[in-house]
Formats: C-alpha cells, sequence, structure tokens
C-alpha cells in the first residue's frame, strides 16, 4: 500500500499483475529498498540465476570463500546496474554501506559483507543479487495506477524463506489474493 503521507513505497512488495509481459518482471516480486521523489530502487527476489552460484562472484573478486558458501544462488535483481552486486540482508547491520528499508531488512552493496558472507560470517539470511529493478521520478506510480503492479508489505519470510519458485504466489496469497483469480485485464473505476 502507497504511504499516505509520503507517498512512497519503500519496504514494501510489488507484485507483477498477469498482464505484465516484460520478460524482465513476469510473476516478479520486487522489494522496494529506496522510494524517494528522484525514483525508485529495489530487488527482485524470486529470479535466480541458472548459471552463476556465490563461488563464481567470489572467485571473479579474488575473494576467499569456505565451500559450503560456494553454491549459495544469485539473484537477478532486475535489469538495471547488471554489473553490480546488491546484498538483500537481515541482521546484523554494521556493514559499510547498509541502507535501512525496514527495520529488521537492509540492503548493502559493499566488500566487507560480500567478504563476511563469503567466510561464513555474515547475516544468517540474505539473497546475493546482480542487478536491480529502477524507476524515474513519478514512473512507479503511474505503472502501478495503470494496474501494472499490486503493492503489500515486504515479508522477510517470503524473502528468505520461501522457495524462490513460489514467492509470486506466496506474496499474493499474504495480501489476501487468490493469484489464479486475478485477470490479466485492467479495469478503470
Amino acid at each position: 500500500m502507497v504511504d499516505t503521507n509520503t507517498g512512497f513505497l519503500k519496504g514494501q512488495f510489488l507484485m507483477a499483475m498477469p498482464g505484465l509481459v516484460d520478460p524482465n518482471f513476469v510473476q516478479s516480486v520486487i522489494c522496494i529498498s529506496d522510494h524517494t521523489p528522484d525514483g525508485a530502487v529495489g530487488i527482485v527476489i524470486n529470479r535466480v540465476h541458472s548459471l552463476l552460484s556465490a563461488g563464481d562472484i567470489f572467485e571473479e573478486l579474488k575473494i576467499e570463500f569456505i565451500q559450503k558458501m560456494s553454491s549459495v544462488p544469485i539473484h537477478i535483481g532486475g535489469p538495471v546496474h547488471v554489473g553490480e552486486i546488491f546484498i538483500l540482508h537481515g541482521p546484523p547491520f554494521g556493514w559499510k554501506g547498509c541502507l535501512e528499508i525496514t527495520p529488521t531488512l537492509y540492503m548493502s552493496n559493499t566488500i566487507d559483507i560480500l567478504e563476511a558472507i563469503a567466510g561464513g560470517k555474515g547475516p544468517d539470511s540474505f539473497i546475493i543479487s546482480i542487478g536491480c529493478a529502477g524507476w524515474r521520478p513519478g514512473q512507479l506510480e503511474a505503472e502501478i495506477k495503470e494496474n501494472v503492479w499490486l503493492t503489500g508489505e515486504a515479508i522477510e519470510d517470503v524473502i528468505f524463506k520461501v522457495p524462490f519458485a513460489t514467492r509470486w504466489e506466496e506474496s499474493m496469497k499474504r495480501i489476501g489474493i487468490n493469484p489464479e483469480l486475478l485477470s490479466d485485464q485492467a479495469g478503470h473505476a
């Protein structure tokens, strides 16, 4: 739901409506990390890269890692800044570049958190993504008015515990929507 005091969606999920056919966002769930008058940014939480794992990233960046961390999946966070790494995570929050999303959910993209994760000393709950989703000023608000997205509170259990392949359906159910009953036709009252 849009915050009526600020109009911004930081700390919310965007869930793609069935009519959204952009291959980057079909049945996607995006955790909005920041939303200001300058635009919005978020991380797609239900797309996993089929060819990359954390071990590949650690090797590319020459970061030492323990074996159990090598198979951590890499999410496709969106089609913007595809050469950058973003980490959506729970506590602890003392990393150099932490951006608070909610009091218990942050986004970081600095080497210190990546090194800690590689060594098994990072946050207990996290997803590593390459790229993010972004909107210019007013674009996201316009898309919501056009019935492209549903919104709801970002739920950490969905981000970190629900299998990525079912996060869209689970996110819809958590806001009281049966995804099987959604139409791909937009209506305006």
